[in-house]
């Protein structure tokens, strides 16, 4: 019987193992989703769209990633779990099916100046094995090839233990490539002491220029009271005794004023107080004098390229591997191709797929030691790509956040094959995405929103890209718009210079930048765009600069202190209820004493995940109970945090809340297109996009009189586009110059002047390939951007 069965042709019930084809999501409300229930296909392109702040990234990122992460990480021991980040359980009812996911997004890779882009991927450690088995002379291990280990010499007698034998060493080395000046960084740093004192002035008279050392502060009394100098002579007089033990004396405990402190030499102080922290998390004030105070220049003894003397004499075919890295990686890819020795032959296979997968993806203009903080957040999203490119994983759930940010429509097309390549391996691809191309090849599509913020949340369609196309949402109404060229462009006003231009890959560019227009700056990735721009016009007097690097907050920044507009909405809380504007500060006076002005209470528990727990005394609101009895316009001041971007520009615009300093801010914030955020919301949750728009906005007071945009429409919807070229066009139309470095067509097409780089990336580009107005560039289709410019506006 039972073989009578095995050679059945009915078909056989299909096996339960196959049933789990879809990601099921039921009740999410992370953030601003109301209740989102989904079914997203496995093994399938899902590309979810929506206007900006509709939700996407709460339910792909925060909801259905942060959740196979969290899975993932309870796998592990407790003892494992204390050394990884803690994920909070997503609000959400229901997760199935959810398989083990792989985050590829836009966050700027690590700026340690010995993060390369060798590093972050396996080229340079398999370049290092190469030189280590071909390199003549030949010099060591693996290792005496890398900047990241310095070489090691001990003598005496050293104990080795295997097993049970003991040997005893008399002398032990480790070869390692660090250069042992810079210490593998490239760079030296030097102090500039002419900004740290004014040596014709003795102490008393206010020597130390350093900020904080202020006359009557504890930093200038320890060096007045120390004894070690005297305060009353000038400092070029100090005998030499006594500049060490002014600039250098090593840390000692004494007692001033009857309070135990600790006595160090100026420079050593501040090295550890200002230098050895992050820039970009400093008061602007202290943020200027250590660029004032720091000379970085490149390291004499190794050229900048990080390495020791023998590394660099190592050579393959007269390349040494500080060759090999500084290449460009196409030409790179080219060099490995042509070394035939069958003894490394599967290592030159694997940098051989390496290599050409940077090329595949676009990144072929870069090389191996560009440092890994200064690739832009596509780049950055672009080189973590690489390393699944090549993976023999199947069935994982790989999602990306705006692949084609940064990438010229050329490149879109290269992208979209990728994304479809890891697709066709049996992946579930989910992507976020604003750009109708990538859409287009989606299988299945989620469109968020309707509106942004507490109006957005719901799922306004699911289905096919042809079922949007034809459905009634923003995004559907959009997906064909075709923006359209000037018919009359408007006329420059003046004209800036630029000769000569060689930063990076240009090639002494010379150009005429036209002044009082729109001007947008294009080329494929890594044509030369951001080195035109922002190595040509410095910002500085009358420029205003608005990049994608991140805002550096705390959990407690939000917008209502990064724009300043906390500031008069204290003032005016103060002015109507008669105390002091510090009360309604949540780091100040007015804070929660349980949660210091939070909101919630973080609880660290040793080896487990910690856990924030909204503060049981302040319900959340972040103030003492007692300042939430002052009022202003009816409201307190936890309910004027809470108020979003429009509510609260009515709120400050008539009545007894009018205050015109708020309404003013409020209104430059709506006007980018951020009427939807929250005044308190934390600025570690906003998108990269969101960042910039509020950076715009707060320059947006500058007096400038041009303005330098660095991809303003990254994380833009389509119908946000819009709203973002009317500002440039007010811009504009008010007599400011605006210079935009940019991909998306519609903005091209919206210009007065196009300035085109390229033909290619890297040394292929650099050139200026056309200058003019967009409708001469559609007429001429010379150049790539002009072939896809003429097929977007239908010409």
């Amino acid at each position: 019987m039972s073989k009578a069965t095995r050679t059945d042709p009915q078909p056989s019930a299909p096996h339960g193992a196959d049933s789990h084809d879809l990601i099921r999501v039921l009740g999410a409300r992370e953030n601003n989703l109301k209740d989102v229930s989904i079914e997203i296909p496995k093994r399938r392109l899902t590309v979810f769209t929506g206007v900006s702040g509709s939700g996407k990234s709460s339910l792909v990122f925060n909801t259905i990633a942060a959740e196979s992460q969290r899975l993932i990480n309870e796998t592990y021991s407790a003892f494992v779990q204390g050394f990884m980040p803690t994920l909070a359980r997503p609000e959400v009812d229901v997760l199935e099916g959810l398989t083990t996911a792989i985050i590829v997004d836009q966050q700027r890779m690590g700026a340690d100046p010995r993060s390369t882009v060798g590093t972050a991927t396996d080229a340079n450690a398999m370049l290092r094995i190469l030189f280590s088995r071909l390199g003549t002379p030949h010099i060591g291990p693996p290792s005496a090839y890398a900047f990241n280990v310095p070489s090691v010499r001990a003598s005496g007698a050293i104990t080795v233990e295997r097993g049970d034998k003991k040997t005893v060493k008399a002398t032990f080395n480790r070869t390692g490539g660090m250069c042992p000046r810079c210490e593998g960084r490239g760079t030296v740093s030097d102090i500039d002491l002419t900004q740290l004192y004014d040596d014709a002035k003795s102490l008393n008279e206010g020597a130390i220029t350093i900020p904080g050392y202020g006359s009557d502060g504890w930093n200038m009394r320890l060096y007045k009271e120390s004894g070690f100098v005297d305060p009353d002579k000038p400092i070029r007089k100090y005998t030499k005794k006594e500049l060490h033990d002014f600039l250098h004396h090593e840390a000692t405990r004494m007692k001033i004023a009857g309070i135990n402190m600790t006595y160090e030499g100026l420079i050593p102080r501040v090295q550890k107080s200002m230098l050895s922290k992050d820039k970009e998390a400093m008061q602007p004030h202290i943020r200027a004098f250590v660029d004032r105070a720091v000379t970085f220049a490149t390291c004499p003894e190794c050229d900048g390229t990080r390495l020791s003397e023998g590394a660099r004499a190592s050579k393959i075919k007269r390349i040494s591997i500080a060759d090999a890295c500084a290449m460009q990686i196409s030409d790179l890819a080219d060099w490995v191709r042509g070394l035939k020795e069958p003894s490394v032959a599967p290592l030159l296979t694997a940098l051989q797929h390496t290599l050409d997968s940077f090329v595949e993806i676009g990144l072929g203009y870069l090389a191996l030691d560009r440092p890994a903080g200064t690739l832009s957040g596509g780049e950055a999203q672009r080189v973590k790509m690489i390393r699944h490119l090549g993976s023999s994983l199947t069935d994982v759930t790989y999602v990306f956040d705006e692949p084609t940010a940064g990438l010229h429509p050329h490149d879109i097309q290269r992208m979209n094959e990728l994304l479809l390549r890891l697709r066709d391996k049996g992946n579930t691809v989910l992507v976020v995405e604003h750009k109708p191309e990538t859409i287009a090849i989606a299988d299945h599509v989620v469109d968020l929103g309707p509106g942004a913020g507490t109006g957005g949340g719901s799922v306004c369609f699911e289905g096919t890209v042809e079922g949007l196309r034809t459905g009634d949402t923003v995004t559907g109404r959009h997906f064909d718009d075709r923006a359209t060229v000037k018919e009359t462009p408007r006329e420059p006003t003046g004209t800036l210079e630029i000769r000569g231009a060689s930063a990076n890959n240009l090639r002494d560019v010379d150009v005429d930048v036209p002044l009082g227009v729109l001007v947008v700056v294009t080329g494929v990735a890594g044509s030369g765009k951001s080195s035109l721009v922002h190595g040509s016009i410095p910002a500085g007097e009358g420029v205003v600069s608005v990049d994608q690097s991140p805002i550096r907050g705390s959990r407690r920044s939000n917008p209502a202190t990064y724009t300043g507009l906390l500031d008069p909405i204290r003032k005016a809380f103060a002015k109507v209820n008669g105390v002091k504007p510090a009360l309604f500060s949540a780091n100040s006076e007015g804070a929660c004493p349980t949660c210091n002005g939070a909101g919630v209470i973080y609880t660290d528990l040793a080896m487990m995940a910690g856990v924030a727990s909204p503060c049981e005394d302040c319900e959340g609101k972040r103030y003492q109970p007692s300042v939430l009895e002052y009022h202003l316009g009816g409201r307190d001041i936890s309910e004027v945090l809470a108020m979003s971007v429009d509510e609260a520009e009515e709120f400050f615009g008539a009545g007894e809340a009018a205050t015109p300093a708020a309404q003013r801010i409020l209104t430059r914030l709506s006007d980018v297109g951020l009427g939807y955020l929250t005044l308190g919301q934390p600025l570690t949750t906003l998108s990269g996009g969101e960042r910039q728009r509020l950076k715009l906005a707060t320059h947006m007071a500058d007096k400038g009189g041009v303005y330098v945009l660095d991809e303003p429409t990254t994380g833009l919807h389509l119908a946000d586009v819009e709203q973002l070229l009317a500002l440039l066009d007010r811009l504009v139309d008010s007599g400011k110059s605006v210079i935009v470095v940019e991909h998306h067509q519609a903005v091209m097409a919206h210009a007065d002047w196009i300035i085109d780089l390229g033909p290619g990336a890297g040394h292929d580009g650099g050139r200026l390939v056309f200058e003019g107005t967009p409708a001469d560039l559609v007429a001429a289709r010379s150049t790539l951007t002009g072939e896809h410019l003429a097929a977007y506006v239908g010409a």
